[in-house]
């Protein structure tokens, strides 16, 4: 059976989120800019902003306005935020 597409933001969130679980990102941990990200990754700022909104809506991470993004959860802890 062939594995579904996936988007290429929900490929780089789980990568991400693997991090996270691993520890690579431990808790506190800022994530990269969003402009490093595009250079790390290779993909576009369009796809790091929309991985950013997923991680978010995992419980994985919160962005702080003119601050950066930082680990809050690791995969097995978070809390989906509430809407």
């Amino acid at each position: 059976m062939t594995e579904m597409p996936r988007y290429e933001y929900v490929k780089l969130a789980d990568q991400i989120s693997a991090d996270i679980a691993s520890g690579k990102l431990p808790m506190g941990a800022a994530l990269p800019a969003e402009r490093a990200m595009v250079d790390i990754y290779g993909v576009s700022i369009g796809t790091v902003r929309r991985t950013v909104r997923e991680l978010v809506s995992r419980g994985l991470v919160a962005t702080l306005p003119a601050k950066g993004t930082y680990v809050i959860a690791t995969p097995d802890t978070a809390q989906p935020p509430k809407a």
